[in-house]
């Protein structure tokens, strides 16, 4: 799900196996990430992020396994959360629990912090407060300004984030392999 340029959808396009990602949803009707699905051939829509029902109903349509919040600034509901339990990861530009929210790498400028980063987290229904899935450190360098942090982080973000979704699948895969019983 992506509301924005899509640079992290195309890296999970790019560095999946197959035919992992299935659709793409945008809540921005022209985003950056809508064009690189159709360059990338992958389906996708728009739907208004206020219409939770559709998206729901989408990602149950297409079998949906992992749903990525991959760059998608809106705050999903309770309703969302639970019809896909322990099935939804956001990619979040700071060292979570630091600079929950909006505006988080000119908070860590601000701040005078020496380095800031990325996380990969579940979510849930406290933002940017689910478990902790992978993280990564990017330093903040005495020149850096909130665009050429966003660019440093955004590197980070393309590396965990495909580690973080591989380490999920696996940990999904286990489960049902411990739920299938014996023949």
């Amino acid at each position: 799900m992506c509301s924005g340029n899509g640079t992290n959808f195309e890296n999970i396009v790019r560095t999946c196996k197959g035919d992992e990602v299935v659709i793409m949803i945008h809540n921005k009707e022209k985003c950056g990430a809508a064009k690189r699905a159709d360059k990338l051939g992958i389906p996708h829509t728009y739907i208004d992020n206020k219409n939770e029902e559709l998206i729901i109903d989408v990602m149950r349509a297409w079998k949906v396994d992992l749903i990525v919040l991959a760059g998608w600034m809106r705050i999903v509901t309770s309703k969302f959360i639970d019809s896909f339990p322990d099935r939804i990861i956001n990619i979040h530009p700071s060292l979570l629990p630091k600079y929950k929210g909006l505006n988080v790498v000119q908070r860590a400028l601000d701040a005078g912090d020496e380095q800031t980063g990325c996380t990969v987290h579940y979510v849930t229904e406290e933002l940017d407060s689910g478990a902790i899935i992978h993280q990564a450190i990017v330093p903040i360098l005495p020149a850096d300004t909130v665009k050429s942090l966003t660019r440093a982080i955004q590197r980070k973000e393309h590396e965990i984030l495909p580690l973080a979704i591989e380490y999920v699948k696996q940990r999904q895969q286990t489960t049902v392999d411990r739920n299938v019983l014996p023949s």
